[in-house]
């Protein structure tokens, strides 16, 4: 929208003859989301949740490295835990330790890193007690 109020005009009336307009032109047909219910709705207000959303799409994380790689590492040891065979249990475990000896190499900046590689086998073992029918 590019004109300007004209003097005297009430701006309601104003505002709804170019969104009038722009819907005539079919300007609001082809968004983004068009005909999809809002994801949030039922979600508690949150005053920076365009923030958080504008972080999220640009690929901004919003712990410091050390506790991002500490919440993955959690992360992979639940996925690992419920993984379906123990094929996925071990590859899911062989990334993230190949991830924590790059950190410890290499410590990222923030808190202490505070983790160790994960004992393989000693999570299998876990993987298998809970998975008698896999063997």
């Amino acid at each position: 929208m590019t004109e300007r109020k004209p003097p005297g005009v009430n701006f309601e009336s104003f505002v709804d003859r170019q969104i009038r307009q722009a819907t005539a032109r079919g300007e609001f047909e082809e968004l983004p989301g068009f005909g999809k219910p809002l994801a949030s709705l039922d979600a508690p207000y949150d005053d920076l949740w365009w923030v958080k959303e504008k972080m999220h799409r640009e690929g901004f994380a919003v712990l410091p490295p050390a506790l991002a790689l500490r919440k993955e590492a959690e992360d992979a040891l639940e996925a690992a835990l419920a993984a379906r065979t123990e094929r996925q249990a071990r590859t899911v475990l062989t990334e993230i330790n190949d991830k924590i000896r790059a950190a410890l190499r290499m410590p990222p900046p923030g808190p202490p890193l505070g983790l160790t590689e994960f004992d393989v086998d000693a999570v299998l073992g876990t993987w298998r007690a809970s998975h008698p029918d896999s063997a």
